[in-house]
């Protein structure tokens, strides 16, 4: 393979910066470009050791510089790998990462370091995939899932799985290929219950996978309901500033505006939207159309009522549209005093009912426990193992309908032969969970998410 460079921290401004080079050419190259302080040489540099210097460019002077030298295969990457640090200045970082380049490196693709590290044997496919999940965690929680999935404990529980497996699927092949031996004969009633062990593991896998998959990726929110509710208002305490314009004229909010905000271990990616109401206004309707097309596609509503005056006809058409949808109902106002009658008639199309008042921010930390409560977001989610993405369920799932599938085979009374084929087929795609057996699209896929220099 070839030796690889990328800048390694973000691309701005700050303290320091750091160069990786990895391949097979990546210390040669790393002593081209930088000249230790002393008698130091760096072909002689031993792993896990730091030597300070100077990048030179053609003999000009760069900037002052550590050098850290890992050596095959106790590095990340299972190759030699150098890495230089420097000022963090945009301009000087890019000078050197454009020496190593001149002398001999090539620039390194979107995560590509992670890749030949997954290619080594250092790491297998889901912990890959759990790099970017720690680089992108916003919160002690969200950072836990990620190192649960580091450390292996989805691959551990599928290599489990895989390992009753084969185990199964050797039983039957010596049963039946050695039919003269003395092996002891596979009943249908005890691979009914090695199965079924197998598919309570697999399940327990992908139950919490849209909790943590909403913790990820946070919730598309749309705050809901007819003008002057008090829906902006509420916009702009979660947000945390003014982004949304606040009026006691019905219809201020016209178009949709949006930010992302941390509600205890969720991130909803909030929707201001028009208030809904029927109206003659074009100009207004159109924001009412797009308000209930979001009250649509959304994954949580919070509807907003007035709960200092009767529920009006567009309040009753909400309950009736939020029906099927994940919803708070938000009864605002609650420092002006609330009608006993407006949560009786809201309770009975939504049982997440919180009161608060937007305009004195109080009443937000039932919110949160509301849309954890609704989102099932708990400690068990953060500490089981649990798949990361779409790719990994996908092959559980497909894994689980050949697992079920021979349970019906066997329940049907129908030959080993044929229930020995879905089992395989389980096994097959239990092999792709963890990279095993997986094609080349697959991974390219899967590292073309990360960012370059990971």
């Amino acid at each position: 393979m070839s030796t690889i460079t990328a800048i390694s921290t973000p691309d701005a401004t700050g303290g320091i910066a750091v160069i990786r080079i990895s391949g097979d050419d990546a210390i040669k190259i790393a002593g081209k470009v930088f000249v230790p302080a002393g008698k130091k040489v760096v072909s002689e540099m031993k792993g896990y050791t730091c030597c300070y210097g100077t990048a030179y460019d053609d003999g000009e002077r760069i900037d002052d510089c550590i050098l850290t030298v890992f050596r095959r295969p106790h590095s990340y990457t299972g190759e030699d790998v150098a890495e230089i640090s420097c000022h963090g200045g945009i301009y000087v970082t890019r000078r050197i990462l454009r020496t190593i380049l001149k002398n001999g490196a090539e620039n390194a693709q979107a995560g590509e370091f992670t890749k030949r590290a997954y290619l080594n044997g250092k790491i297998d496919l889901t912990q890959a995939e759990a790099v970017m999940d720690i680089i992108s965690a916003k919160g002690e929680r969200e950072l836990r899932m990620a190192e649960n999935l580091r450390e292996g404990m989805a691959f551990r529980k599928a290599e489990e799985c895989s390992g009753k497996l084969l185990k199964i699927l050797g039983d039957l092949s010596a049963w039946a290929d050695y039919p003269e031996e003395d092996i002891p004969e596979v009943r249908p009633e005890n691979l009914r219950c090695e199965l079924m062990e197998v598919r309570k593991e697999l399940l327990s896998l992908v139950e919490n996978y849209d909790s943590g998959r909403i913790i990820r990726e946070g919730v598309s929110t749309a705050i809901i309901g007819r003008p002057n509710v008090g829906k902006s208002t509420l916009f702009n305490c979660l947000s945390g500033c003014e982004r949304s314009i606040v009026t006691d004229i019905a219809g201020t909010t016209r178009d949709v505006v949006e930010e992302s905000v941390k509600i205890g271990d969720l991130v909803l990616r909030l929707s201001d939207t028009a208030g809904i109401r029927k109206t003659n206004d074009i100009i207004e309707e159109i924001g009412v159309n797009i308000a209930e097309k979001l009250l649509y596609s959304s994954e949580l509503v919070i509807a907003v009522f007035d709960g200092s005056e009767p529920l009006t006809q567009d309040d009753i058409d909400l309950l009736r549209k939020t029906d099927s949808k994940k919803t708070v109902a938000v009864i605002n106002k609650s420092d002006m005093g609330i009608l006993p009658e407006v949560p009786e008639e809201i309770a009975e199309n939504i049982p997440h009912i919180v009161y608060l008042s937007a305009k004195e921010n109080s009443g937000f930390d039932v919110l949160r426990k509301s849309v954890e409560d609704i989102f099932r977001i708990n400690e068990t989610t953060f500490s089981s193992p649990s798949v990361a993405n779409e790719r990994q369920k996908k092959c559980i799932d497909s894994s689980l309908v050949c697992i079920e599938s021979a349970l019906s085979a066997l329940a049907d009374g129908e030959f080993l032969d044929a229930v020995n084929v879905l089992i395989d087929e389980a096994e097959q795609y239990l092999l792709s969970l963890t990279g095993k057996k997986v094609t080349d699209a697959v991974v390219d896929e899967v590292f073309s998410r990360f960012c370059v220099g990971k």
